[in-house]
This record gives C-alpha cells, structure tokens and sequence, in this order.
C-alpha cells in the first residue's frame, strides 16, 4: 500500500465517523399526518422524539463514501503509465466520471412532497433538490435514490472495463525461440 492509499482509508474511515456521528434526521409531525420529511443532519446523540435517524438515506451515504473510496483507490494504486500512442488514460476519467455523478446523486437527492406520500400508494417524485435547502415539506424518496446510485456503479463498471488495457503477452527468451521455431517450420512447408 503506498501513502496514497493509505491517506484515502483514512479519510474514507474519517468520513464514515462524521456520517455516523452527524446522521440524516427526519421530522415526524402530527400536523402533517406523521409522515417523516427530511429535517437535516444532526448530532446521533439528539435526544428528541419527533427526529428519527432516516436510515436509507444514511445506508445510500455509507454505500457512496465506500464506492468513492473504492475509485480512490483504484485511482491511486501503482498503475503503468499509459502508453504513447494513448496519452488519456480513460479507465481514470471514468473513475473521476463515477466519483462526480455520486457526488451529485447525494447533493440534489430525488424529493417528494409530504402530502403526496400521505395520499399515493406509490411513490411520486417532485423533483431534485439541493440537500442542504430547505425541506420542510418534502421527503426524499429512497427508491428512486438507490436505483439512481445503482444505474451510476453499473455504467461506470461496465466504461471501466470497456476501456481497460489488453493484457500485453510477457514471453520469455526460450518461448520466442520456440515461437520462431514453430513459425520457420510452418513457412518451410509451404
């Protein structure tokens, strides 16, 4: 492990502490049926009936810091350089891609009015809205989230791998004589 990676655990460790210690609260009020709408984030030790933790917003967090921390990695990491005729090296820019698009996933999260999740069997969606606006009349409609988060990791594996490296062949002195060999062999009989 070279320094690098090793000042990406520890802010991804760092980061996973501030989400755990400052969790994402929602506001049940009875005024509004007690229908839970996104209030903020918070201290974990808040001692206050009407704000409860919102858990799948806290699990999106947690699985975003690790997949950025993952990209970190992979970006980090004793990699060749890229060859001459390659000056991009685009496995990296889809990594930075990926890493941006949950950045902004979790920034403008998908929200709904609360008086929609009152009254609809399914889940509206309202729109995208800065996450540290203000809130008070609506809730973030988790569903939509974790697919949104989903859709980003899958295209970004599957840009990843389509722009990896071909494996170079590493033969060694005794196999390129052989191969020579081999080759002489086939153009002699013809």
């Amino acid at each position: 492990m070279n320094k690098y990676r090793a000042i990406t655990l520890a802010i991804a460790l760092l980061n996973l502490l501030l989400v755990f210690l400052f969790p994402p609260f929602d506001y049940i009020s009875p005024a509004r049926s007690n229908v839970p709408t996104f209030e903020g984030f918070a201290l974990v030790f808040r001692d206050d009936p009407a704000h409860v933790i919102n858990s799948n917003f806290l699990q999106i967090e947690v699985i975003v810091i690790l997949a950025n921390a993952s990209i970190a990695w992979l970006l980090l990491g004793n990699r060749p350089t890229a060859p001459a005729g390659r000056a991009i090296d685009w496995q990296r820019v889809v990594l930075l891609g990926i890493g941006l698009n949950l950045l902004l996933a979790l920034l403008f999260p998908p929200m709904e009015n609360y008086y929609a999740v009152t009254r609809a069997a399914l889940p509206s969606f309202d729109g995208f809205y800065f996450l540290f606006g203000e809130h008070d009349k609506r809730a973030i409609v988790t569903a939509i989230l974790y697919i949104e988060v989903f859709v980003i990791l899958l295209n970004g594996a599957l840009l990843y791998f389509l722009f990896r490296r071909a494996p170079t062949a590493q033969l060694s002195p005794a196999e390129r004589a052989a191969m020579i060999e081999q080759l002489q062999k086939v153009a002699g009989k013809r």
